[in-house]
């Protein structure tokens, strides 16, 4: 659906984006995380034709952006950072008007507004004046006006940006409804908002995707675990730290008394991690109660990703 193909881009001497090749596949929710400056929204503006790239070639739909912008724009909704509304125009106005920009035929030009109105919560609000919205509905109506025209593809910069707990919570189910049509890209700095939303992850530093991946997966080649076995937590580390397979062993703050938390080796020259642990206690004649595995958190996967906690 959206593929980027070795694309750099650059503001004078800054390098904003560099050489990134992602694709981007129809059905998916994907969210793009990074600090601020990371190169998050030059990514989306890439994407949606606003700048051109410095190096590389960006596609949609299969069509290359800058040879086909208008074929390539018609798949995509837009909703910048700052939602680009008419504050003098009523909210039945303003959709008619981008409506007629996004070249949706006047005959059915009526009721695929009422259908946006309806989608976005937005009936008791489509007779009123833009400009006395609340910030909540003002950022409806930048996602209704995404929505003219049908586009495939929706792409969101920061949406939940600046709106109170309530506003975020009905906006976050707003964009889960529509990800049952829609391919949906939105950047965010908030990381328990992609984890609920997205089926994919990127992870933007310094101009650059430095992990690509699915909220809650495990490293390939390690595992965390999680355990609480019949002994005291100090001699539970102290054994458990000389498994083979463990790298690193630590008590659980404010957990059960014998209860720890693991890092290790998938499998190494002794066999699994998990068959390592229980032929420990097995040898130890020790009930184990309770052992399940655990990925890292988005936060982790970010901080390490990103430098750590500078």
């Amino acid at each position: 659906m959206i593929r980027f193909e070795n694309v750099s881009k650059k503001y004078g001497a800054i390098l904003a984006l560099q050489d990134v090749s992602v694709e981007i596949p129809e059905g998916q929710t994907l969210g793009l995380l990074g600090r601020n400056g990371a190169g998050k929204t030059t990514m989306l503006n890439l994407m949606t034709g606003y700048f051109p790239p410095t190096e590389g070639v960006v596609r949609v739909g299969g069509m290359e952006m800058m040879t086909h912008p208008r074929e390539c724009k018609r798949l995509i909704g837009y909703l910048p950072e700052r939602p680009p509304l008419y504050d003098e125009m009523t909210v039945s106005e303003y959709l008619a008007f981008v409506s007629e920009l996004r070249e949706v035929a006047r005959g059915a030009g009526r009721a695929h507004i009422d259908e946006i109105i309806g989608l976005c919560g937005l009936g008791e609000m489509k007779h009123r004046v833009i400009g006395r919205l609340s910030k909540g509905y003002r950022q409806r109506v930048g996602i209704a006006q995404a929505l003219c025209g049908s586009p495939e593809i929706l792409v969101l910069d920061e949406p939940t940006v600046g709106l109170d707990p309530r506003q975020i919570a009905e906006t976050r189910e707003l964009i889960r409804l529509l990800a049952r049509e829609h391919t949906v890209i939105f950047s965010s700095h908030i990381l328990s908002e992609v984890q609920q939303l997205c089926t994919r992850v990127l992870i933007l530093h310094e101009g650059r995707v430095v992990s690509d991946l699915e909220p809650g997966e495990q490293t390939p080649d390690q595992q965390k675990l999680r355990l609480r076995a019949a002994m005291g937590r100090d001699r539970l580390l102290r054994l458990l730290a000389e498994l083979p397979c463990v790298l690193q062993a630590e008590a659980v703050p404010g957990s059960e008394e014998g209860e720890v938390r693991l890092v290790c080796r998938r499998q190494d020259e002794n066999g699994l991690a998990t068959d390592q642990i229980f032929r420990l206690f097995s040898r130890l004649d020790t009930p184990l109660r309770m052992i399940r595995e655990e990925a890292d958190t988005l936060e982790e996967i970010f901080l390490r990703e990103t430098g750590g906690n500078a």
